[in-house]
């Protein structure tokens, strides 16, 4: 089909039945966007459309506290992983909450005049350290700690798919970078963005998740991200146990920096290009090149191969980023 996609053709939603034709009801009743490219790019690999939506969905859209701080926490995710297609579609949407100058200040990535606000901002580029001492008290209640940082680990997975496997231009031709487009753009689906969603729609669609992480115990968010982890880590059977190896090695030691342009001592793409590609989806996907990707989908990969392996080493990062986090009892902000 065509669309915002590089290096693969997704089947068009159109045809989608089952579970993917729920999840696409559910993104139109829920997130205001029928067909999301964030998430019609993942179709190539279905069973990772409804865990990606129900962690989306359950923390973002679903999760407590405000839509507007979540907003914010998603954007400074979305800034620390260079992600321009993710950051204007969190600008528009912060305009659908009705917090223009919000969504503005995200667009020119400038500190927002409210102190509030720009501590959420920074807490959200933060969690792309793992361990970063800045984590730490979160500038959110206790009782939110689950929406927020669920909201930060699926736009850390969100991110990595969006960049390696996605234009970034949020809209045709970048109209997007116009203050009236964006404003307009949030206009169109305010009325669903400030709507109240009930949690846990979205956890039919998984089959039988486990109860998730000791930060999500007793929400809807635990069970979304513990499905999403487990269709994530399945693409691991699509490199070799030496190749896998170095991933793990590699992630383990990331200490969130961008590797550089030039040697990065990542895997050269003759000789070790499933490794390479795995690593640069978790540390750098906007690197990857339709070099990298024809270096290493050859048959009998496929589509579905290529995003399950960009997946996987999404969420490796995601893992190393969620496993280093401090263990805060959150408190109060003041």
């Amino acid at each position: 089909m065509s669309g915002p996609y590089r290096y693969t053709r997704p089947p068009s939603p159109a045809a989608a039945t089952g579970t993917a034709a729920t999840v696409w009801a559910q993104t139109a009743s829920d997130f205001g966007i029928a067909r999301p490219p964030t998430l019609v790019v993942l179709t190539s690999a279905p069973e990772l459309l409804a865990p990606a939506w129900a962690l989306l969905r359950e923390s973002l859209i679903a999760g407590s506290g405000s839509r507007t701080d979540r907003e914010l926490v998603a954007a400074g995710v979305s800034q620390a992983n260079r992600c321009p297609f993710c950051v204007d579609a969190h600008a528009v949407l912060l305009h659908a909450t009705g917090d223009h100058a919000l969504g503005e200040a995200v667009a020119a990535a400038a500190a927002p005049r409210d102190e509030r606000a720009a501590r959420l901002l920074a807490w959200g580029r933060a969690t792309r350290v793992p361990g970063a001492p800045e984590l730490t008290p979160p500038p959110f209640a206790a009782a939110d700690l689950a929406s927020h940082l669920g909201t930060a680990l699926a736009f850390h997975f969100v991110n990595r798919i969006v960049s390696a496997l996605c234009d970034e231009n949020l809209l045709p031709a970048g109209a997007q970078r116009l203050r009236a487009v964006r404003s307009l753009a949030g206009r169109s689906v305010s009325r669903v963005v400030r709507a109240a969603h009930a949690p846990g729609a979205s956890l039919t669609l998984l089959d039988s998740p486990g109860p998730g992480p000791r930060w999500a115990a007793g929400t809807s968010v635990g069970p979304a991200y513990d499905a999403l982890r487990a269709a994530a880590a399945s693409g691991a059977d699509l490199l070799d146990d030496t190749d896998l190896g170095l991933v793990l090695e590699t992630v383990a030691r990331w200490d969130g920096s961008h590797p550089g342009p030039g040697p990065d001592g990542l895997p050269d793409r003759a000789e070790r290009p499933g490794a390479r590609l795995a690593l640069l989806a978790a540390l750098a996907p906007y690197r990857i090149t339709a070099a990298d990707v024809a270096a290493w989908r050859v048959p009998p990969f496929t589509d579905r191969c290529l995003v399950r392996l960009i997946a996987y080493g999404a969420f490796a990062a995601v893992d190393r980023i969620e496993s280093a986090l401090p263990v805060p009892v959150p408190r109060e902000p003041r």
